[in-house]
């Protein structure tokens, strides 16, 4: 289930390759930033609060996804 936060659309949960993930969002011009599901608040991946979501504008979703699902790991 895909979650909502206001504009902000979920396309990645994996905590450990958030940053990544965000990177190669930010590569393919998807303005993207991390949000700390255990504080509720957008924060850096390093601190160990919890799974770290990966979140783009709902404009963009489909295209974030599909970049996603197409990464080359």
């Amino acid at each position: 289930e895909t979650k909502t936060y206001g504009s902000l659309i979920e396309v990645s949960e994996a905590a450990r390759e958030a940053e990544l993930v965000k990177g190669l969002l930010e590569s393919a011009g998807v303005s993207a930033m991390l949000k700390d599901e255990t504080l509720s608040a957008v924060t850096s991946p390093y601190l160990p609060t919890g799974d770290v979501l990966v979140m783009v504008n709902k404009e963009e979703e489909v295209y974030a996804k599909k970049v996603v699902s197409e990464r080359k790991v």
